[in-house]
């Protein structure tokens, strides 16, 4: 037995959560094992106890990792080891890492690394939830200065009533799926989906999601009062004063000539003239800035024109509500909408919002295109993804591609999720569909910009969408009094800002919603305003959409693959397949087509001539169902016998037709009426107990005598 071993539990909405403490990885900072239903995730907290030289950022890193023994299940595919992040992991990781990085002291940069272990899984109990406040805890009871605790969860809506942090199984009946995130006093993080719902009810399940996070902070707080470790001193560096009076003094009047500048490479060179004006300034006399000599002048000049736009833009906006350019608080940037922009794409459009540019694309196709998921959940295939693209160019950087991050992932994965409730069921539209987006120009939530222009590329392409979608991005300004939210935020603006709030939906209700903030939380009144405010920048937004496309294209392009759909008994999948697939192959063959085949007995059939899918579709049903009796059917002579001809009606579908029924005259010899290949019309007279087709061709028309 483990002395220093303590467990601490708690019942948060239904479930019971334990946290852990003082027996596992004692060499970390902070370390707990947070468990709920049989799903336990280790977190630990380490960091660096000195900053490195230079470090001008914050090297804040999450791991989240889902080890497959949890589930006692094997990876699939070649590799047996758990390697590189998935897509999933890396977008859980994001949503532990965003609430947690505001409430790290301003100045503290030394390196930091919260990894979250999944090492046992039932469906009951959320990991990914754990994992959040696992971080938490872990960061509470550590020396790690932090200003928590917070806490998550995720809110789902089942029959109409709000459930906290669902099993795995009811997600499916949820019309909606919000993570929140925040302290005792307010929300930091918001992300989630929803199928056009309307604003009010997303912001209920928020604050539903907020009441009872409330509830585990302080049961977190118990926890660290009790067993966590006394916090390491950090003394935040104390602004030079006389720097910033002089920024202040001599360069107001250069940094508001570039707060004026619309264009934002215009802007952007006259901020770094400002730089190297300051920088030279620096150089020559270091103590008028309140420095010593061998100070890096480009680097506090970079600090020092930063500082004084953050002021500048944040006061005007506070002030006189007055932002870069003279835009209006509520104001969204000229838009301008294109389809048809490619020619082999089977969809395409071009989404233009000031200077956000996005190109999309939409490729159609069969299950081959489904994207399979790997997970300690159990494998699945989305027929529908979106894969966004954010290139160094779209922003003018010299710089070449390397790989996904996961920013992208983030952006990409809020864009589908946005998308997703308007694409049409299965049994609509049996196609898999893949969006990609890229980004082309960047000036303020491409990611937004991205759904608007999926959005039209899929209409273009032809899918049936529920209704178009469109979303914005919205800010905020505050210094704790006074606050102003913006819409259509630039990129200056959010990186000067102090909230992304980013809502998407239709012209009836919120589809996505993702929402983070530099200060210690905001208030239900400014969601609630940030909702609204952003529901009429939508609506103008839908609005110059429509203005190119509003309903799916009629027909698809060419080039674009039909889907023909044939339902047939699942005893009979093996009968179409025929031996060793000989059957099957032979219809792809014959009609230039491919074919799936699902295990419910669906059957789609692939190809670009529609005739050609038609015919198929037609001779699997006369396989799998026969012949009507009664009908009439052009048929190959395959075998002569003195009884009779052996003749194919279709491919695999045999029958024959007796002497007597070839012609009305009397008949010695056969082989003097048909010949094998020779084709002729028969009717089905009879099909007997066995199977048997029985056909008359005299029924039709006689067959004269061969000369």
């Amino acid at each position: 037995m483990n002395e220093n071993k303590k467990v601490y539990t708690f019942n948060y909405g239904g479930k019971e959560v334990s946290i852990e403490t003082g027996r596992l990885a004692k060499q970390a900072d902070g370390s707990v094992l947070i468990s709920c239903e049989g799903t336990q995730v280790l977190v630990t907290a380490c960091s660096a106890p000195e900053m490195k030289d230079g470090m001008d950022f914050f090297p804040l890193m999450v791991e989240y990792t889902e080890k497959f023994y949890a589930a006692g299940k094997f990876l699939g595919g070649f590799m047996k080891r758990e390697a590189r992040p998935t897509t999933q992991e890396n977008l859980n990781a994001r949503l532990i890492d965003r609430p947690l990085r505001p409430l790290f002291p301003e100045g503290y940069l030394n390196e930091t690394v919260i990894s979250c272990t999944v090492m046992s899984y039932n469906p009951a109990g959320d990991p990914e939830i754990l994992a959040g406040i696992g971080a938490s805890a872990a960061l509470s009871l550590s020396d790690i200065p932090f200003d928590g605790p917070i806490a998550t969860c995720k809110v789902g809506r089942i029959d109409g009533k709000l459930v906290l942090n669902p099993s795995y199984d009811q997600w499916e009946k949820s019309d909606l799926d919000i993570a929140v995130a925040g302290t005792e006093n307010a929300i930091l993080m918001v992300e989630g989906e929803a199928k056009i719902v309307p604003e009010a009810e997303v912001l209920e399940a928020i604050n539903f999601g907020h009441d009872q996070i409330k509830e585990m902070c302080r049961f977190i707080k118990t926890i660290q009062q009790e067993r966590g470790k006394k916090k390491r001193v950090f003394v935040s560096q104390e602004a030079n004063k006389v720097f910033m009076d002089k920024m202040k003094s001599d360069y107001s009047s250069d940094a508001r000539a570039a707060l004026s500048i619309d264009d934002k490479m215009e802007r952007q060179a006259a901020v770094k003239a400002i730089e190297k004006k300051v920088a030279a300034a620096i150089k020559e006399n270091p103590a008028n800035f309140g420095f010593e000599e061998g100070v890096s002048a480009g680097k506090e000049a970079y600090k020092g024109v930063d500082g004084l736009m953050y002021f500048m833009m944040r006061e005007d906006i506070l002030a006189e509500g007055k932002r870069i350019a003279n835009r209006k608080l509520n104001e969204v940037r000229k838009i301008e909408t294109e389809v048809d922009v490619l020619v082999a794409p089977h969809g395409s459009s071009l989404f233009t919002r000031g200077e956000t540019q996005v190109l999309s694309t939409v490729t159609l196709g069969g299950s081959s295109g489904e994207q399979m998921s790997d997970r300690i959940v159990g494998q699945s295939y989305d027929r529908f993804y979106l894969h966004y693209n954010f290139p160094p160019f779209s922003v003018g950087e010299a710089r070449g591609v390397r790989g996904v991050g996961r920013r992208e992932l983030g952006h990409g994965n809020l864009a589908e999720r946005a998308i997703k409730a308007v694409m049409p069921s299965a049994d609509d539209f049996s196609y898999t569909t893949r969006v990609v987006c890229e980004t082309l120009e960047s000036n303020g939530s491409s990611s937004m910009g991205s759904v608007c222009s999926g959005s039209m590329a899929l209409l273009d392409a032809g899918v049936p969408l529920k209704a178009p979608v469109a979303g914005i991005a919205m800010g905020l300004i505050t210094d704790g009094k006074r606050y102003k939210i913006l819409s259509d935020i630039l990129g200056d603006e959010d990186h000067l800002g102090d909230m992304d709030f980013k809502v998407a939906g239709t012209a009836e209700g919120v589809t996505a919603i993702q929402m983070d903030i530099k200060i210690a939380g905001i208030t239900r009144q400014i969601m609630e305003e940030a909702m609204t405010q952003a529901r009429e920048g939508r609506l103008h937004i839908l609005g110059e959409m429509a203005k190119t496309i509003t309903t799916p294209r009629l027909e698809f392009r060419d080039g674009v693959p039909r889907i023909e759909s044939v339902k047939i008994d699942t005893d009979k999948i093996g009968a179409l397949i025929g031996p060793g697939g000989k059957n099957i192959k032979k219809l792809q063959e014959d009609f230039k087509v491919n074919m799936e085949v699902d295990e419910d007995g669906t059957v789609r059939i692939i190809g670009t001539d529609r005739d050609a899918l038609k015919e198929c579709a037609k001779l699997i049903a006369l396989q799998i169902t026969g012949p009507a009796v009664g009908a009439i059917y052009e048929a190959k002579v395959v075998t002569i016998k003195e009884y009779g001809a052996f003749v194919d009606i279709a491919q695999g579908v045999s029958g024959l037709v007796h002497v007597s029924e070839l012609t009305d005259d009397r008949v010695n010899d056969v082989a003097e009426y048909v010949s094998e290949g020779d084709m002729i019309k028969v009717k089905v007279v009879e099909i007997d107990r066995m199977g048997r087709i029985k056909l008359s061709a005299k029924a039709v028309q006689s067959i004269p005598k061969k000369s």
